[in-house]
């Protein structure tokens, strides 16, 4: 995978970037349970996100895991009482860190920057959209629901 590089990039700055995701989950007009809730439990689950990225990017990860570890995400969080309008919007706070750091890592300066950074953007939005729809149908399973 030639996006291999922006992979690493992101999960050597995984700290960066989850401080940056909690500051603005906690203040975001979106996401007022977050901003409540535990901090050192939101970093560690934005840490975890963002270093433990290559894996969820890895074409070799079957997606089945994704859909496991989601479905049981998103039940987690009803349980813990998160709205899902939230927790999505916090996936894309996820996503958003992640774009932004790239565009200003100066990275994107030539032709094979730019595919590769076309390549992540598309194991990207494909690795959110598996996690978003496994969230939201283990949420749908939560028992607060029934």
């Amino acid at each position: 995978m030639i996006s291999q590089k922006f992979v690493e990039l992101i999960e050597k700055n995984a700290e960066k970037l989850a401080k940056a995701w909690l500051q603005d989950v906690r203040k975001n007009v979106h996401t007022p349970t977050y901003h409540t809730f535990d901090e050192d439990l939101l970093y560690g689950r934005a840490f975890n996100m963002y270093k433990n990225l290559s894996q969820w990017l890895n074409v070799q990860t079957p997606k089945e895991q994704t859909t496991k570890y989601y479905l049981k995400y998103g039940k987690d969080r009803c349980l813990e009482g998160f709205p899902l309008p939230e927790l999505i919007y916090s996936f894309i706070l996820y996503r958003r860190h992640l774009w932004l750091f790239i565009l200003h890592s100066g990275f994107l300066d030539t032709a094979y920057e730019l595919l590769r950074g076309l390549e992540l953007n598309n194991r990207v939005i494909l690795f959110f959209d598996r996690a978003l729809h496994s969230m939201a149908l283990g949420y749908e399973q939560c028992p607060k629901k029934k």
